[in-house]
């Protein structure tokens, strides 16, 4: 049995705003390449995507606070790019 309550199963716009990502991040990426997202990571239910954990994170290339982590560096103007 699958437990929605499950944090590791989130809404695509969920895991997005978990990853710190654009609203439309996981849509737009399943429909330029589906096949980015390993088998049983990502699922359609009508209209609404439904994606793991562990999909975020092998399409992103981060777990959820490297992602937080990195998107504080990023926005941080004292830090400059070399």
């Amino acid at each position: 049995m699958i437990d929605l309550r499950d944090r590791d199963i989130m809404s695509s716009m969920e895991a997005a705003k978990r990853w710190m990502k654009a609203d439309d991040y996981v849509r737009q990426v399943y429909r330029k390449s589906p096949d980015r997202f390993p088998v049983g990571t990502i699922r359609k239910f009508g209209k609404q995507l439904v994606v793991t954990r562990k999909g975020m994170e092998v399409v992103t290339g981060e777990t959820e606070i490297e992602a937080k982590q990195f998107a504080s560096i990023r926005r941080d103007p004292n830090i400059r790019d070399l």
